[in-house]
């Protein structure tokens, strides 16, 4: 074998072995990626039951109910689709009918998400980009009536 043919085996069994690493590092992040998803989104595009999405909207009225060892049912709407959502464990204490959310989990085969991670809006004025799109998309967002809500009560 000459020099030049062991160095082009040598270039091209380096290229397969990054070629291979590069393949497992893109296959672990794309596992580990979890797209925000409007309940519209949910419900248009018959996501599969078991798909690992998040969901974002708003807590709907009237739909929280508290039960044992701190389950807690509601349903997230955007305006147009409700999704019904159940999870257990310590919601933020920012939680309550009407705010932002964002829950991570699973979609059952029954149409229920069925939420591992609950997140709520920190403050008044912060509400997730995603979260503001599906709402600006719907027509249920308003830009004015926050402000006016807020120099109302000063």
């Amino acid at each position: 074998m000459t020099r030049k043919q062991r160095r082009l085996i040598l270039i091209g069994s380096s290229l397969g072995v990054l070629g291979i690493a590069v393949a497992l590092v893109l296959s672990a992040i794309s596992n580990s990626i979890v797209f925000f998803q409007s309940p519209t989104d949910v419900v248009e595009h018959h996501l599969a039951p078991g798909t690992r999405i998040r969901i974002g909207g708003l807590v709907k009225a009237g739909s929280v109910q508290r039960g044992d060892n701190l389950r807690v049912r509601f349903q997230v709407t955007d305006g147009k689709h409700d999704i019904p959502v159940q999870y257990q464990g310590i919601v933020p204490d920012l939680f309550r009918e009407g705010q932002g959310v964002v829950a991570e989990g699973k979609l059952d085969p029954d149409g229920t998400f069925d939420a591992d991670t609950v997140l709520a809006k920190h403050d008044e004025r912060y509400m997730s980009k995603e979260v503001v799109d599906a709402l600006k998309k719907s027509g249920r967002w308003q830009e004015g009536a926050e402000r006016a809500a807020k120099g109302a009560s000063k």
